[in-house]
């Protein structure tokens, strides 16, 4: 075995950690490219490798995933999101996501349909023909709302401002977290450092205010909420969530449960906006299958452009733009020798722009995904909820909602870009449009 992969030499110690820092995106792509599917990277104190094959992906997800615990980005999350799901690892992981499955049923999912198209209706009609918007603003209030109805059995419609700005201080703070010796800048009184613990505390008021309120009232309002409080271990009937554990996973399905699909939102109608054949099919489909009327769940099966729609432009952008692993103890990964304790990469966004498998895989294609190419397509090519036991819980309302926006927006208005704006991709722990997305919404003439 060749115990080193080939891979770039900083000019100077912890120059390619300062490189990643200012262009993750650019230097992942640029090293897999260059240095091909395993790339050795030193950053800073770590040894870190990128891998970029579906195989050695499948390798660390699925075949020695007990081999690997979740990456530096995510340790650091944990200060945000406590033990939940994102960050949890070992038999806490394994019970507590026993436990809220049966939340995430397809049974339960259903009921939340009507929730996405009521307040995806609501947010068109406080357009007017014409109207400058931020639009990635106005999809992370839409989900926000989205997610605090479902989950909380909550409306979040006046509170969006404050708890977005929150969201937003903590996602800026990040970037900080991932430096080195950053226990100690956590101590120290930086503005990002002091708003990130401002949001912190502020988000908690909240949420420990809404598990005290249902706790006492006894109440079950068949939201996440409910379930998280009541949810059993199915090996441990005795065993239910303390409020830290509740705090901890409605904190995780709070930022997982609208973020990224506010992220997802906000590119496709960027594509829309480019593309206008895609755009064209895309509104024939929705007049076709909804004939004037709002969406439903039983839509979703004939409103097949729409969800390739979503699945091109979460190839292009994809809100989990990285996934990052701890190797526990020294392994294999194709023709190298990975230490304990290196960090393994895989990006998503490197992934799926891949010409092996992607042909013209910078094009906004939706077409491209026909069940012929999907079968054919190596699994872990296409990757954008992770995978292998950690896949993420919420993919199934993460669609669904996506589609029911698309289609219940896209049923009255157009989206265009601001003239001489070009949106620049953010990688911070979710893939965001930098300075947000001007964008003006016309009312749709039938």
């Amino acid at each position: 075995m060749t115990r080193t992969p080939p891979g770039p030499k900083g000019y100077f110690p912890g120059s390619l950690l300062l490189q990643f820092r200012k262009d993750s995106l650019g230097l992942l792509e640029r090293i897999t490219r260059k240095y091909g599917d395993v790339v050795y990277l030193r950053l800073g104190r770590e040894k870190a490798f990128v891998i970029n094959h579906p195989d050695l992906i499948r390798e660390v997800l699925v075949t020695q995933h007990k081999n690997f615990t979740k990456g530096r980005g995510l340790e650091r999350v944990k200060r945000f999101l406590g033990e939940g799901l994102l960050t949890s690892e070992g038999e806490l992981h394994l019970r507590q996501r026993r436990m809220i499955q049966p939340a995430f049923h397809q049974r339960v999912m259903a009921g939340f349909a009507e929730v996405m198209t009521t307040l995806a209706g609501r947010t068109g009609e406080q357009w007017r023909d014409g109207q400058a918007i931020d639009a990635s603003e106005d999809m992370m209030r839409l989900t926000l709302a989205i997610v605090g109805q479902a989950l909380f059995g909550a409306r979040f419609e006046s509170d969006a401002t404050e708890i977005g700005a929150a969201l937003t201080a903590t996602m800026h703070a990040f970037p900080l977290m991932m430096l080195p010796f950053a226990d100690v800048i956590e101590r120290l009184p930086l503005p990002a450092i002091r708003r990130m613990k401002a949001a912190r505390a502020r988000l908690d008021g909240i949420i420990y205010a809404l598990i005290d309120a249902r706790r006492a009232s006894g109440e079950d309002r068949d939201d996440l909420l409910s379930m998280l409080i009541s949810a059993q271990d199915e090996e441990n009937a005795a065993t239910r969530m303390s409020d830290q554990q509740v705090r901890d996973e409605a904190m995780t399905l709070f930022l997982a449960g609208h973020e990224t699909t506010a992220n997802a939102l906000s590119w496709t109608w960027y594509l829309l906006s480019q593309n206008a054949g895609v755009e064209r099919q895309f509104h024939e489909e929705i007049d076709r299958v909804l004939n004037g009327r709002p969406p439903t769940l039983a839509d979703l099966p004939a409103l097949v452009f729409a969800g390739k729609v979503i699945r091109e432009s979460m190839r292009l952008y994809p809100p989990a733009w990285v996934l990052g692993r701890r190797a526990i103890a020294a392994c294999e990964l194709g023709a190298y020798t990975v230490p304990a304790r290196a960090i393994i990469f895989m990006s998503q966004y490197v992934m799926h722009r891949d010409a092996r498998f992607f042909p013209e895989p910078q094009r906004f294609h939706p077409d491209r995904w026909t069940p012929v190419f999907t079968a054919s397509l190596p699994k872990y090519a296409y990757f954008p909820f992770g995978g292998g036991p950690r896949q993420c819980i919420g993919e199934g309302f993460a669609w669904m909602e996506a589609i029911l926006v698309l289609a219940t927006i896209g049923r009255h208005w157009t989206l265009r870009l601001a003239p001489g704006c070009t949106p620049v991709p953010q990688p911070l722990v979710t893939l965001r449009i930098k300075g947000g997305l001007p964008m003006s919404v016309h009312r749709r003439t039938h």
